[in-house]
């Protein structure tokens, strides 16, 4: 493992948004993750301190009462203990972690059972799944305008309003008093790529875990802040996922990362939150009309070994003669998570 990682800091709120979105796309070429200043968001501390106290409420619920709303092929719903699995390559007894999947709200409604006591905070979900769907819109008008594209290109291929595209918000449990776990072996959350477009993270003062896969194949933490400055809640954090990648064939980089038990022992309780932003799942994953990718592209030819994104690249993904679209690839990644 290395020393933690320095990660950039972006204001979305900046009106120069050329600058804006080239200050993103630097930070998505080299790293794949960047925080966001959440003093710039369009969140209030009370809209996140509400998310986490909602989670550890869930979370707090006996097994009995989260059971009838576990997982189904949907992927919504409760995930229990040891049932998903991220690199079952490597860990072969399933993430040390509970989960809730919860799609994307539609009117101010949840579209999903869930037990009663979380049904009744319905309208602080559906703010916090809105809050988090503008924000991912202004960081992918960033992107775009970083990529020197229409700021609607991205935009426009995850409008929800013309089809499913996957969006959800998914409350994350890591219990530090785990029965049978093996320091030096067992993981919180194994290796691998997010599959859709961006993620949001929400962390906790005081939770660290998460580590990502530098080049050199090393392990670098990420800490929850930056640095020093004092903020009125954690930055967000931002990562890209395969879709995105694939999409700029690999230049900007899906990054393997992953969540580890601090210090290697069990250590305190861990909550986090992500929002995972995908396309409709019928757009097609290629190289998208942008001259940056283009030269992107002439590039990664002259030089064969030049490292890409952890998703690969868009010339990869063939299915039957065309290209893979964003709705297949989630489910593959999907199937082969949950074994």
């Amino acid at each position: 493992m290395t020393s933690p990682i320095n990660l950039p800091l972006v204001d979305i709120s900046n009106p120069d948004y050329k600058a804006a979105g080239k200050a993103m796309l630097n930070a998505a070429v080299e790293y794949g993750f960047l925080y966001i200043d959440s003093r710039t968001t369009v969140f209030t501390k009370a809209d996140v301190e509400s998310a986490f106290d909602l989670s550890k409420e869930f979370f707090g619920l006996p097994v009995s009462e989260k059971a009838p709303y576990k997982r189904g092929p949907d992927n919504v719903g409760w995930v229990g203990m040891h049932v998903e699995t991220l690199d079952p390559e490597h860990h072969k007894r399933g993430d040390f972690k509970e989960a809730l999947n919860i799609l994307e709200t539609k009117n101010g409604k949840i579209m999903q059972p869930l037990p009663p006591s979380t049904m009744k905070r319905e309208a602080e979900i559906a703010r916090f799944s809105d809050l988090c769907n503008q924000t991912c819109i202004q960081i992918l008008n960033l992107l775009a305008h970083g990529l020197e594209m229409p700021d609607d290109f991205f935009t426009s291929r995850h409008d929800s309003s013309k089809g499913y595209t996957g969006n959800s918000v998914r409350l994350l449990y890591y219990p530090s008093d785990v029965p049978g776990y093996c320091a030096g072996k067992d993981i919180r959350a194994g290796a691998h790529s997010d599959y859709g477009s961006i993620t949001l993270l929400f962390q906790r003062p005081g939770q660290p875990g998460l580590e990502i896969q530098t080049p050199e194949q090393e392990w670098a933490p990420v800490p929850v802040y930056p640095n020093e400055d004092e903020y009125p809640f954690p930055p967000i954090l931002v990562n890209i996922g395969d879709a995105l990648s694939y999409w700029t064939d690999g230049l900007l980089k899906s990054t393997v990362h992953r969540v580890v038990f601090p210090g290697g022992d069990e250590g305190a309780d861990r909550y986090s939150i992500a929002f995972f932003c995908s396309p409709l799942g019928t757009t097609e994953l290629i190289p998208v009309p942008s001259d940056v990718v283009a030269a992107h592209r002439e590039k990664k030819k002259e030089d064969e070994n030049q490292l890409v994104g952890y998703g690969g690249g868009a010339s990869e993904l063939n299915v039957g003669g065309r290209r893979l679209t964003a709705g297949e690839h989630l489910q593959a990644r999907l199937a082969a998570t949950y074994l």
